[in-house]
């Protein structure tokens, strides 16, 4: 039960870069959320994909030797979420800018989330994603502050 979830219901076996595809499909129904109910529903729903995603992550860890498998991504799902939750409401160029925020800090680690990335089990594997997103929705809700309210509203 806890591999469909872990693997985002089989994206994390896409290939190549299967956390940029488990991240690319959370974007679809995240970007939904945010168009029809806000970005706290989706801060809402990062959290939910979180709890869920750390209990799928420990079990699939309990049985695998690797400690980080690459094809578990639903912790991109999360990670992407909160991203979104750092927009104001939905706009296209938002949306992108989410993904590509999120995508960088979660391949490059820079500071907190290469911090979050060493830390053991579960914890490790989920935290980076969701450090990375916070760190994206932190760059975003600056970028609403400062460009004009079309581009990140």
């Amino acid at each position: 039960m806890t591999r469909p979830i872990a693997s985002l219901f089989g994206v994390g076996f896409l290939r190549p870069a299967p956390g940029t595809w488990g991240s690319l499909v959370a974007l679809v129904p995240g970007a939904a959320l945010l168009a029809f109910a806000g970005p706290l529903a989706v801060l809402a729903g990062a959290g939910l994909i979180g709890l869920i995603g750390w209990w799928a992550v420990a079990t699939e860890l309990a049985r695998s030797d690797e400690p980080d498998p690459d094809w578990i991504v639903i912790d991109e799902a999360a990670g992407q979420w909160l991203a979104l939750a750092g927009l104001a409401g939905f706009g296209w160029a938002g949306v992108a800018a989410a993904f590509a925020l999120f995508r960088l800090f979660d391949i490059a680690k820079p500071g907190p989330v290469g911090w979050a990335d060493r830390q053991p089990g579960a914890r490790g594997v989920m935290l980076d994603d969701l450090v990375a997103g916070a760190l994206a929705a932190l760059v975003l809700l600056l970028l609403g502050l400062v460009s004009p309210p079309s581009l990140f509203p």
